[in-house]
């Protein structure tokens, strides 16, 4: 059985939920395929990841109609106060002095994904297939054929867009034969959640030290999350801790701006690398998310990355004719081009140089810190942090949901 649409998207995680349904609300056609099959929303549990949307991030999933499903498990994050052991100076931004109301919003991972879901179903314009399996691709007379596994018995279906939204180790990009830039950083992440014994009062807290950064987000109920660096070689002493040691550890490398942290929820590691597509798009092909670049989870910029690749793909693809027209994706391709730069470039450098354990960069830290605090920097340090990039979709531009 073999199936035409305009636009075929493999991949059904939160990038590639969200551009199919920005293609939905804006009546284009298109197919997604997804590994597994839908789930029923699971309630929040004390050991979910939790993301950290960028304000603009925010403004594209109201566009699309998402945040009204997410909004009641989101908590707003009104400032942000960056610091690094053993420098002096700091930055602190704030939604007050931005005339916003909040610079962003932590949201449980599952939350977000129930509103996806919940979202999806709503679609009229989307055919979806879950679970399905990509067994293979084949490019022939200038379009897509993708041969696909499903439990009804094999299908295949040709598009004259393909989009690749499958992660990290894209099965897509492969096929597109499209090389990747690979960084192992020989770090581990750790992310669980606490009580700190002082109010977070809606703020956000980044910590560099030597051994690797460490965030603390506001969660609802007076929890926060934790999210903690540690070298891969420390990796499985910080796993094996007990709780009231990891949580004295993290409080080592935090400090006691928020009191003592208590009652730590169950945490879980995550190894890092950045793996970057030399290119992001091919013949009729284009990738997004983390096929198009998974990068260093510091700054919690991969999904707003992701959502910013989605919908500027769907602004660009849903009006034209032939959606997967070279000039189409070239036209994408430059538009993503100093975005996808600008916030891979910022990630590896804070990785880099943040955490360097060198006493001679003191000081030019230092000195960064408080040029950091001049009102011009600050404002565009705070614009950048709340997603509002040069070139950005429409959908997440402020004022346009």
């Amino acid at each position: 059985m073999t199936d035409a649409h305009p636009i075929l998207i493999v991949g059904g995680g939160l990038v590639g939920a969200s551009l199919a349904i920005a293609l939905d609300a804006a009546g284009r056609d298109a197919i997604l395929v997804e590994a597994g099959a839908p789930r029923a929303p699971a309630p929040a549990a004390p050991g979910d990841r939790n993301l950290a949307l960028a304000r603009a991030t925010v403004n594209g999933l109201v566009a699309i109609g998402v945040w009204e499903h997410a909004r009641a498990a989101a908590t707003p994050i009104t400032d942000i106060h960056v610091t690094r052991a053993g420098d002096f100076g700091s930055v602190r931004l704030s939604a007050r002095a931005a005339g916003v109301d909040a610079m962003g919003w932590t949201l449980p991972a599952p939350a977000l994904g129930a509103a996806l879901a919940s979202r999806l179903d709503r679609c009229t314009r989307l055919q979806r297939l879950a679970p399905a399996r990509l067994e293979g691709l084949e490019y022939r007379d200038d379009a897509w054929g993708a041969r696909l596994s499903t439990p009804e018995g094999e299908r295949e279906v040709r598009a004259a867009l393909l989009v690749g939204a499958d992660g990290t180790d894209s099965f897509v990009r492969a096929n597109l034969g499209i090389g990747t830039d690979e960084i192992d950083y020989q770090q581990s992440l750790f992310v669980a959640t606490a009580t700190p014994a002082r109010a977070h009062q809606m703020r956000a807290f980044e910590r560099f030290t030597d051994d690797g950064p460490v965030a603390i987000l506001p969660l609802a109920q007076g929890r926060v999350g934790i999210i903690v660096t540690v070298a891969a070689a420390e990796a499985d002493h910080i796993q094996a801790m007990a709780d009231d040691d990891f949580c004295a550890e993290v409080q080592r490398r935090f400090g006691w701006r928020l009191g003592k942290l208590t009652r730590p929820g169950p945490r879980f590691r995550h190894d890092i690398r950045r793996v970057a597509a030399s290119r992001i798009v091919g013949p009729r092909a284009v990738l997004v998310g983390n096929a198009a670049q998974t990068i260093h989870p510091i700054g919690a910029q991969g999904f707003n990355l992701g959502l910013r690749d989605a919908l500027t793909l769907a602004e660009l693809a849903a009006p034209a004719t032939d959606p997967g027209a070279a000039g189409l994706l070239t036209a994408y391709a430059e538009r993503r081009q100093a975005d996808r730069e600008a916030t891979m470039a910022m990630s590896h450098g804070l990785a880099s140089l943040a955490c360097l354990p060198e006493p001679a960069l003191g000081p030019l830290r230092s000195l960064a810190m408080l040029a950091m605090g001049v009102p011009p920097l600050r404002a565009a340090m705070t614009a950048r942090g709340m997603g509002l990039r040069a070139g950005a979709p429409i959908a997440v531009r402020e004022g346009q949901a």
